[in-house]
C-alpha cells in the first residue's frame, strides 16, 4: 500500500498532538495530581503510536509506546509525576519533534533515542529511584560519574575501548560568561572531537547543546589516541572556551562505575516492589471511565459535526494566484468602461467590482492563520529557559486568535524567538534581586497581539530591569555609531532603537547593558523584509516593551504608481512617509551625494532614472522636481520621479527564479492595461 499519499496528514496531525502534549504537560506540571490532563496525553501518546506503526516510523512508535507506559502507571495511579519524569516526558516530545521534522524535510524519521528509552524505562521497570535516592544512589556511582549518565551498553563501548588500548576520556568543557553564541562554539569542539576520535555520549544530548539548552559547561564521553595534555589544550584554545579539563578512564573506574551500576539496579528492585503493592486497587479500573468525560459534557452529550476541513496550502497559493488575475482584469475593464462611457456597460462593471471585492476579502481570509499557531510553542519555550536560569517567569499571552498572513506567519516565528529569549534571560532580574527591591519573585513576560488598521502588532513586554540609556549611548559612542553631539540630542527612542545596529552588544560584556541587543539586528532585518518595523519603550527599573507592526498581508498590497522616463513603478505605500515636489534649486550636493532639505534636516535625494538606467530617461529641466520620500527605520531618503500616477491596489508577483537578485525591485505587477510594472524595494535603497 502506497502511504505517500497520506504523509501530508500524519504530518499535520503529528504537529497537533505534539503540540497539544506540550501545551497539556506544562499544565500538569502546575497541576501534577490532575489525573484528567494524564488521560489527555496518554490519548494523544496513543494516537501518534498508531499513526507512526501505519506509516512505518518505528522509532517514532517505539518512543511513544514507551511514553505510553510511563503515562498508564502515572494515571492509573501507580506512579507520581515528579521533576525527573516530567523532564523524561519533555525529552521525549522534543525528539519527537525532532523525527517529525526529520520526516518534513524528506528524511525517514529515524534517530537515535536510546537513552531517552533506557530513561523510560528504568520509570515502567522500577530502576528508576525517587527522591534523594535517585540523586545520590550510592558513593561509588557518585565517583565514577556514569552510573546516572552512562547506559550499560555505553559501559561496554568504553571497555572494549580501554582492552583495544584506546584512550577513554569524560571531558568537562565551559564556555566563558562572556559567550553569546554558545552553540556555535560546542559545534567547535564536537568538529575538533570527532576529527580525533569518536564521541560515545555528551550531557546534555547533542539535540540539546544545539539549541542552547545548557547553562555553561557540557559533559563529553571520548574515545581517542589524543594525549590527555593535547585534548585539553587544543579544546581549550577554542575560542570563547574558558576551560576544558579530561578525566582518564582506568580498568579500576570501569570496575567502580559497574559496582555502582550493580547497587543502583538491586536497590531500585526493592523500591519497584514496594511501589507494586498499592497499585491493585480499585482505581485502577475505575480511571479508564473518565477519559471521555470531558468531551461529552462540553456539548451536553450532543455530537458536533466537524465545521472545519484541511486544505493543502497548494491549493490556496493556486486560488490567490487566479484571484490575482481577476482583479487585474477588473482594473483593465474598468479603464475600458471609462473610455466608451456605456451606462449599462459601467454599471455592470461596478457590480462586478462589488462581488470581486467581497471576493477578495474571503480569499485573503482564506489566508489568515491565527498567530497561535506560532504563540503555542513559545511556552514550553520560556519553561525551559525560565528552568536554565533558575527564574521564575510567568508567561501572559493575549489577543493569540489574532490573525496574519500565512506567509507572514511561517516568517515571525524566529524574531519573537530571539526577543522572549531576550526578556527572560536578560530583561527580568533574578529571584534574588527582585525580592531585594521589592518586586514579585515571578517575573512577567506579556505576548499581546492585536490589529489595527491595515496592520498586526506584536508586542513582548517584561516586568524587567529596563534598558539603561546612558550605557548605550556610551557605547554607542565608543563604536563610532553616533557622536558626543548627536548624543546630547537623541530622544530615548532613538537612543533604544541603537540596539539594532550591527553587531552592537558583541564588542562588550552581555550585562554592560543588561543583554538588549544581541542579535537584535538579525530581528529587525526580517522584520522589515517583511514590509514591518519594530520599536522600543522602556522605563528603567520597571521593564521594557518591543513592538512589532506587520502587515496584515504579503499578497496584495496598497502601492503609490509613479513614472519615470517611459517606465511605470510601484512603491509601497507601507514605505511612503509624504509625495512633495522641491524647487531644482533646492537640491544641492554635499560630500558628492546629493541633498535636500526636509522639515528642518538634510536627506539625500536619489533619481530612480540615473539609478536603474531607465530607457527613455532624461533630466528634465524643470523649476521643480517631485519626490517620494521613504522610510527604513529611522533612516529616510527621498526618490526623485518624474510624475505621480496615483494610489491603487496592486497584486504582487515574484519575478522567479533568474531574476531574485535583481537589484532594488522585489518584485511585479500587471496594471489594468497589461503593463507590467516593478516594485520598489526601498529597504535596498537606503543604507
Amino acid at each position: 500500500m502506497d502511504m505517500s499519499q497520506y504523509l501530508s496528514m500524519f504530518i499535520d496531525e503529528s504537529r497537533d498532538h505534539l503540540q497539544a502534549m506540550n501545551d497539556s504537560l506544562l499544565q500538569l506540571e502546575a497541576s501534577p495530581k490532575d489525573i484528567s490532563i494524564v488521560q489527555v496525553i496518554f490519548r494523544s501518546a496513543h494516537t501518534l503510536k498508531g499513526m507512526s506503526a501505519t506509516m512505518g516510523f518505528e522509532d517514532l512508535a517505539s518512543l511513544t509506546h514507551e511514553m505510553e507506559n510511563v503515562l498508564d502507571l502515572v494515571r492509573n495511579h501507580k506512579l507520581d509525576m515528579d521533576a525527573f519524569i516530567f523532564d523524561c516526558i519533555f525529552k521525549s516530545l522534543d525528539s519527537l519533534e525532532s523525527m517529525v521534522e526529520d520526516i518534513i524535510q524528506g528524511g525517514t524519521g529515524k534517530a537515535d533515542v536510546s537513552s531517552i528509552v533506557a530513561s523510560l524505562k528504568s520509570i515502567v521497570s522500577g530502576d528508576y529511584l525517587k527522591g534523594e535516592a535517585a540523586a545520590a544512589p550510592t558513593a561509588s556511582a557518585a565517583k565514577s560519574g556514569g552510573s546516572g549518565e552512562l547506559d550499560e551498553f555505553q559501559v561496554s563501548i568504553i571497555e572494549q575501548s580501554i582492552q583495544a588500548g584506546l584512550a577513554v576520556y569524560k571531558l568537562e568543557v565551559s564556555v566563558e560568561d562572556t559567550c553569546v553564541l554558545k552553540a556555535a562554539r560546542a559545534y567547535m569542539v564536537f568538529n575538533y572531537l570527532e576529527n580525533q576520535g569518536e564521541v560515545i555520549k555528551s550531557s546534555p544530548s547533542v539535540q540539546d547543546i544545539e539549541q542552547e539548552k545548557f547553562d555553561k559547561s557540557f559533559t563529553v564521553y571520548f574515545v581517542t589516541t589524543v594525549e590527555q595534555a593535547v585534548l585539553e589544550k587544543e579544546v581549550g584554545n577554542i575560542s570563547e572556551i574558558e576551560s576544558a579539563k579530561a578525566t582518564l578512564f582506568t580498568p579500576e573506574l570501569l570496575e567502580q562505575m559497574r559496582h555502582a551500576q550493580i547497587e543502583v539496579q538491586a536497590s531500585s528492585a526493592q523500591t519497584a516492589a514496594a511501589a507494586a503493592a498499592p497499585a491493585l486497587t480499585p482505581a485502577a479500573p475505575a480511571a479508564n471511565t473518565p477519559a471521555a468525560a470531558p468531551a461529552k459534557a462540553a456539548t451536553g452529550g450532543a455530537p458536533v459535526a466537524n465545521k472545519t476541513i484541511r486544505v493543502d496550502i497548494e491549493r490556496l497559493d493556486t486560488l490567490m494566484n487566479l484571484f490575482s488575475e481577476l482583479l487585474i482584469d477588473r482594473v483593465r475593464l474598468e479603464q475600458l468602461a471609462s473610455e466608451v462611457r456605456r451606462t449599462d456597460l459601467t454599471e455592470t462593471v461596478e457590480h462586478m467590482a462589488r462581488v470581486s471585492s467581497d471576493l477578495q476579502n474571503i480569499v485573503l481570509k482564506l489566508r489568515m492563520v491565527p498567530v497561535d499557531t506560532v504563540f503555542n510553542r513559545f511556552p514550553r519555550m520560556v519553561r525551559d529557559v525560565a528552568k536554565s536560569l533558575n527564574k521564575k517567569v510567568d508567561l501572559v499571552i493575549t489577543g493569540a486568535d489574532t490573525e496574519l498572513d500565512r506567509t507572514v506567519i511561517d516568517e515571525i516565528g524566529d524574531p519573537l524567538v530571539h526577543l522572549l529569549r531576550n526578556s527572560v534571560d536578560h530583561g527580568l532580574e533574578t529571584t534574588e534581586k527582585r525580592l531585594e527591591i521589592g518586586k514579585p519573585e515571578v517575573g512577567t513576560v506579556n505576548l499581546r497581539a492585536f490589529h489595527s488598521g491595515n496592520h498586526v502588532f506584536i508586542e513582548v513586554q517584561d516586568d524587567g530591569n529596563g534598558i539603561n540609556r546612558d550605557n548605550i549611548l556610551n557605547k554607542a559612542m565608543k563604536n563610532g555609531i553616533v557622536t558626543a553631539d548627536q548624543a546630547r540630542t537623541m530622544t530615548d527612542e532613538e537612543v533604544y532603537m541603537l540596539l539594532f545596529a550591527s553587531g552592537f552588544s558583541t564588542a562588550e560584556k552581555i550585562s554592560d547593558i543588561s543583554g538588549r541587543g544581541v542579535g537584535l539586528d538579525v530581528v529587525r532585518t526580517k522584520i522589515e523584509s517583511l514590509g514591518g518595523s519594530v520599536s522600543v519603550t522602556s522605563t528603567l527599573g520597571k521593564g521594557s516593551n518591543f513592538s512589532v507592526q506587520l502587515p496584515l498581508t504579503l499578497s496584495i498590497i496598497a502601492a503609490m504608481l509613479i513614472r519615470v522616463g517611459q517606465e511605470k513603478y510601484a512603491i509601497p505605500l507601507s514605505s511612503i512617509v509624504e509625495t512633495a515636489a522641491v524647487k531644482t534649486s533646492a537640491i544641492r550636493s554635499l560630500h558628492g551625494t546629493r541633498v535636500v532639505e526636509y522639515r528642518g534636516g538634510v536627506i539625500p535625494i536619489i533619481s530612480l532614472g540615473k539609478l536603474l538606467d531607465v530607457p527613455g530617461y532624461e533630466q528634465a529641466d524643470k523649476n521643480e522636481q517631485e519626490i517620494v520620500v521613504i522610510r527604513k527605520g529611522d533612516k529616510i531618503a527621498a526618490l526623485q520621479v518624474d510624475d505621480f500616477i496615483g494610489q491603487q491596489e496592486i497584486v504582487l508577483k515574484s519575478l522567479g527564479g533568474y531574476l531574485n537578485k535583481t537589484f532594488a525591485v522585489s518584485g511585479a505587477t500587471i496594471l489594468g492595461d497589461g503593463q507590467v510594472a516593478l516594485i520598489i524595494d526601498t529597504n535596498a535603497l537606503i543604507k
